[in-house]
């Protein structure tokens, strides 16, 4: 299977009181990176989380969002802070000893200095609350596995028709080369006739020319490289699965046929070939850009 690197995937899981949301969303990298906003008291699960993620996705910045609600009435308690409360009360008894004031000190009055009354949330039940987290992790894991593949899909049709695109310039080129050699013997023969006045041509000097002409243009072992490397690609698209993801092996594969090219373009004397060998860079190029949306 061929997987995009761009997806996105959504959860909701609701057990009870609780609720946690799990939004995932990504964009292409050259690594698996993984941006994780949650609240902080899920700081703990983090290893958790990042370990269920990895059994879905190979490469691609990912911004993973979890929020978290409790409905329940008990997931905040009131703490009464004792040791505080008789601080300010010593305190205050003193100033009124100091500056010879009336001690009104009243518990309305005293109960409004910070920290003697402070609001706690409860401690999460870490088993109950993972367990909902991990299901909420992989329902979104999913669906945005599914919309990976389903963009890969229409990136590998793409690549494969652009793959025959490739092909049929290589076939131009095999047939077309053999054409160039004898034309250019026929000028060549032309050529030395009208310098010699009609006299006999010497045909071993004529084949020696068109032998270091041939020698010089062929582009025989470029083209059976090339084959070999779209071969190869399209054998890596259509088998689709590795532990790697397939991204890093068909851009090396697509250097390799960009070189190819080049050579076969550098060598070209030929407007026809020419034309086939610029065909041939713009559908790599082409195909090198789509490779990068790829796992």
């Amino acid at each position: 299977m061929v997987s995009s690197m761009t997806g996105f995937g959504r959860s909701e899981v609701t057990e009870g009181q609780k609720k946690i949301t799990v939004e995932l969303k990504s964009v292409n990298n050259r690594y698996l990176d993984l941006n994780i906003k949650m609240p902080k008291k899920f700081n703990a699960f983090e290893a958790n989380i990042r370990s269920e993620l990895k059994n879905f996705m190979k490469r691609g910045k990912v911004d993973v969002f979890i929020s978290y609600e409790d409905f329940s009435e008990s997931d905040k308690k009131i703490m009464y802070n004792q040791a505080i409360a008789a601080e300010y009360y010593e305190y205050l008894k003193q100033m009124a000893e100091d500056f010879n004031l009336d001690n009104d000190i009243r518990i309305s009055s005293l109960s409004k200095f910070p920290e003697v009354f402070t609001m706690e949330e409860e401690e999460l039940d870490e088993d109950e609350i993972w367990s909902i987290l991990q299901k909420a992790i992989r329902q979104a894991a999913e669906q945005f596995a599914t919309a990976r593949a389903r963009e890969g899909e229409f990136l590998k049709q793409d690549l494969l028709a652009k793959l025959d695109e490739m092909l049929t310039d290589v076939e131009f080129i095999t047939e077309r080369s053999p054409q160039i050699i004898e034309e250019y013997k026929g000028r060549l023969r032309e050529k030395i006739k009208d310098m010699l006045e009609d006299k006999q041509v010497d045909e071993g000097r004529l084949l020696m020319e068109v032998t270091l002409y041939a020698d010089k243009i062929c582009v025989d072992e470029e083209l059976v490289r090339l084959r070999s490397h779209v071969q190869a690609t399209r054998q890596t698209i259509e088998k689709g699965d590795d532990k790697d993801g397939i991204g890093r092996k068909l851009d090396f594969l697509a250097q390799e046929m960009n070189r190819e090219a080049n050579t076969i373009l550098s060598k070209s004397t030929d407007l026809e070939i020419s034309d086939r060998g610029i065909n041939l860079k713009t559908s790599i190029e082409k195909i090198r850009e789509q490779i990068q949306n790829l796992e």
